[in-house]
């Protein structure tokens, strides 16, 4: 019994697949096979009931499952001080942000992190900021950007980003050529909506008194997909102004103000209170809030 195949068998219980686990650990489905053969050998008992829709952990697996999750966690946390003992900032950090946060927001910044810090791997989780907080909570992020408002006395918070919301339409629409439009204007005109996530959110609580009027031509997943159907005049669109920076100064796109509308995204970063952080993670911390000061309040 290794680490290694402790790594695999909880991979197998939480995604109840050997080939989803697998894909997770890199491996074949038959090598996640043997790992696992070769554990119960070492455990003389069946951990694992494996059935055609899915795998479930058998009584002996289940109290392995903890164990195997405590020494995985053992071991990380002795590689971590083993490593803070050093001269030289190394180790993991796990980091959660959405996906704009991930494309528009880090990459310079991970880009001179990974310049100072060759020895630091980084793994990103990429989802909303609901699920990011719920993570952080449960301890397996070391740190995360997400949307405010955040309530939750046990995360410590710095913002580092405060972005205007303005609309955006294409260049080609007859729009572009006007320095203010009404919400009038824009609730006549086909929209562009993101599936889920804050911006759906506040476009949903500013159009409600509009709803029976609303022409929504689309709903999309990601904000590149959104900015490429608002450039070919498919609809309008909302979108944190400096997401689309490089479509204004192409020409692709223009971003309105419309006239009684006023909305902002503040972005912070977060991470455990409670929680005694790695060097690796504070050398991020304090590379994200040197690199990203917020700008002034708007009054």
């Amino acid at each position: 019994m290794d680490f290694d195949q402790l790594t695999t068998f909880v991979q197998v219980a939480k995604l109840k697949s050997f080939s989803k686990a697998g894909q997770k650990v890199f491996r074949s489905q038959s090598a996640v096979s043997a790992q696992i053969r070769q554990l119960e050998q070492a455990y003389k008992a069946k951990l694992l009931d494996r059935s055609a829709k899915s795998v479930e952990l058998t009584p002996a697996g289940e109290v392995l499952f903890e164990y195997a999750e405590r020494l995985l966690r053992l071991r990380d946390e002795s590689m971590q001080i083993v490593a803070d003992r050093g001269s030289v900032v190394q180790g993991p950090v796990t980091f959660g942000a959405n996906e704009a946060t991930c494309l528009y927001l880090l990459p310079d910044i991970l880009s001179e992190f990974k310049r100072r810090y060759p020895l630091v791997h980084i793994s990103i989780y990429r989802n909303f900021s609901h699920k990011i907080l719920q993570r952080l909570e449960e301890g397996s992020l070391d740190l995360g950007i997400v949307t405010l408002p955040l309530k939750s006395p046990n995360l410590k918070m710095h913002v580092i980003n405060r972005d205007r919301l303005r609309f955006m339409v294409s260049s080609k629409n007859p729009l572009a050529q006007r320095s203010h439009v009404t919400l009038e204007e824009i609730v006549s005109a086909p929209l562009i909506f993101p599936k889920t996530g804050y911006t759906r959110q506040v476009l949903d609580k500013l159009f409600r008194p509009h709803r029976s009027r609303l022409q929504i031509a689309m709903e999309l997943p990601s904000v590149g997909m959104i900015k490429t159907f608002v450039a070919a005049d498919v609809g309008i669109s909302i979108i944190s102004e400096s997401f689309a920076r490089d479509q204004v100064k192409s020409g692709e796109v223009k971003l309105l103000n419309v006239e009684g509308v006023d909305l902002w995204r503040e972005l912070a970063l977060v991470y455990r209170r409670d929680r005694s952080l790695p060097r690796a993670v504070q050398a991020l911390i304090n590379m994200i809030r040197e690199s990203r000061k917020p700008p002034e309040a708007h009054a």
